[in-house]
């Protein structure tokens, strides 16, 4: 069983990798592997997309990547490969992404990533920081995470889904903000769950043992 953390320039991935090593060797979930390399996409069983910065530039630099994005999308839509989708890179599976330019996402679940706009002024844009988990709907990803488990957050823009049945988990800033989605093989988390601590290698384990 081999994990591919895609690396595209988007971030570093030395906790996420740390964090899905500990967990792979804890569950026996198979061997991990960051790459940039379309044909470790392709063999991979499960395929998870980090990213941090603006949508713009990281959907830019996942195109850069010659055969990168066309590798992933063979794997999960045409072989149905599970697919984790983390900050950025669960953004980029929305339609589009309106920050600094309307930009298109995947398209894999219907909605748009807008500018995070809270109720009360008095709350700073990015959330930054933990918030408590308050879960919409059951999925194998959350086995053993509740509402109120905490999670750590790092964004000013938000993933508003068109369907809510593809909104698994949201977190209360002044507005309601998305903190996984989840539909078929494919599943994306707004938070880190490598900094998100027990919440966080618990979801990282489901996800290696998922069998969508």
């Amino acid at each position: 069983m081999l994990t591919v953390l895609v690396d595209y320039d988007s971030g570093n991935l030395h906790s996420a990798e740390k964090a899905f090593q500990r967990m792979a060797v804890e569950t026996g979930g198979g061997d991990i592997l960051v790459s940039s390399r379309p044909e470790d996409v392709a063999r991979a069983d499960r395929i998870v997309l980090p990213g941090d910065g603006a949508f713009p530039s990281c959907r830019a630099a996942l195109g850069a990547y010659g055969g990168l994005f066309e590798a992933i999308s063979d794997a999960v839509i045409l072989r149905g490969r599970p697919f984790l989708g983390i900050c950025v890179g669960m953004q980029m599976m929305a339609s589009w992404g309106r920050e600094y330019t309307d930009t298109a996402g995947f398209d894999w679940i219907k909605g748009e990533v807008t500018r995070i706009i809270p109720a009360d002024p008095a709350l700073k844009v990015p959330h930054m920081g933990w918030n408590d988990l308050m879960i919409d709907q059951p999925h194998p990803l959350l086995a053993g995470i509740a509402t109120g488990d905490h999670a750590y957050f790092v964004h000013s823009y938000h993933f508003q889904v068109e369907n809510a049945a593809d909104r698994l988990a949201h977190v209360d800033y002044g507005t309601d903000i998305t903190a996984i989605i989840g539909r078929e093989n494919m599943v994306g988390a707004q938070f880190h769950p490598e900094k998100s601590q027990v919440a966080g290698l618990r979801l990282i384990a489901n996800f290696l043992a998922w069998k969508p």
